[in-house]
Order: C-alpha cells, then sequence, then structure tokens
C-alpha cells in the first residue's frame, strides 16, 4: 500500500534584510593588521643616539674646519639620523651610506657634465641617483639629495668626491662607536 504525505506548499517568508552593510560573522578575521607608529626608544638608546648624532656632526664641522672646506651638508645630517636614529635598517648600512653618497655625487656629476649647472638638471640627478643606488643596492634616501647639490652647485670634482668620501666613513665610524655603547648591532653587514 502506498504511503501518502502530504507535502507543505507554502515556502517560509524570506527574512528582512538589515539596511547598512552587512555584518561580519564572528568568525571571520578583521583583516590585515594597521601598521602603528614604532615603540618608544629606551632612554639610554634615545640619549646615546641623540649624541651619537650630534658628535658626529659636529666632528664633520671640525675636520671641515681644519681642511677650510665645508664638511657637514644637509645630506649627510640626514645620513646620520638614521645612522643613529635606525642602525638596522638597509638604508643605514655601511654599504648605503658611502657607496649611496658616492654613486649619487657621481650621478649628479655626471648629469652636471651633459646639462650644466641648473633646477632641470638638478632634478633630473636627484632621480637618477635613485635609479643608480637601486641597480647598486646601496639604498640611502638623503644620497639623492647630495645629487642635487652637486647639479645645482657644480663644485670641483676631486675635492667634493674626496670629501663626501670622508664624511661618510666618518659618520659610519661615530655610529659604529655609538652603536657599541647602547649594545646595538650596527652595522647589520658591511657590504
Amino acid at each position: 500500500m502506498p504511503v501518502t504525505t502530504q507535502a507543505a506548499t507554502a515556502a517560509p517568508a524570506p527574512a528582512p534584510v538589515p539596511a547598512g552593510p552587512a555584518p561580519v560573522p564572528a568568525t571571520a578575521s578583521p583583516g590585515p593588521a594597521r601598521p602603528r607608529p614604532p615603540a618608544r626608544p629606551r632612554p639610554r638608546v634615545l640619549l646615546v643616539g641623540t649624541a651619537t648624532a650630534v658628535t658626529a656632526l659636529l666632528l664633520l664641522v671640525a675636520v671641515g674646519t681644519l681642511l677650510h672646506q665645508p664638511l657637514l651638508i644637509p645630506p649627510l645630517a640626514a645620513s646620520m639620523a638614521l645612522v643613529a636614529g635606525a642602525p638596522d635598517l638597509p638604508l643605514s648600512q655601511p654599504r648605503s651610506v658611502v657607496g649611496g653618497q658616492l654613486l649619487s655625487a657621481l650621478t649628479g656629476f655626471a648629469v652636471l657634465a651633459v646639462a650644466g649647472p641648473g633646477l632641470w638638471g638638478a632634478a633630473v640627478a636627484g632621480g637618477l641617483a635613485l635609479g643608480v643606488m637601486m641597480c647598486a643596492r646601496t639604498p640611502h634616501s638623503p644620497a639623492a639629495a647630495t645629487a642635487v647639490i652637486v647639479a645645482l652647485q657644480a663644485p670641483h670634482f676631486w675635492s667634493f668626491i674626496g670629501l663626501l668620501a670622508l664624511a661618510s666613513l666618518l659618520l659610519v665610524a661615530v655610529g659604529l662607536a655609538g652603536a657599541r655603547a647602547t649594545g646595538r648591532t650596527y652595522p647589520a653587514y658591511w657590504f
């Protein structure tokens, strides 16, 4: 004997749709974490880092005074801020500080030879310096400003290159001493 069942012919009414965005299920992750500002440095790291930067820049002034040449230029102050304040970054490593500064200066001199001194050439030199540093794996953002200075001021080649090399090496040496005083590791690599 066949079994008969009575089927419901009416479908249930759909649930009302709330206005606004759909609720996020409790099990879904909220997405990638937003970056946070860096942690406050320990007082000793803050004091020694600041003292290291001041010492290095005063040393540049002192050596420049002895040589009767300006040794402190703005990009070197920015370089020292990286070395003393963020010694773990690739931008702060000796390869990048010395290599980036020298390659950027050479880029500035190359543009200067083609375009002569001026704002247009300086803009090209600053941009090209970034590409040269990237190709050489010596990223150092303050050095792009060195290329701009060269293209604007047309300094004497050998004098500028020699003084820039000396200044860059002094920054690395003072950064090394400052890192030792705080127990930080600098450099992470040399070359």
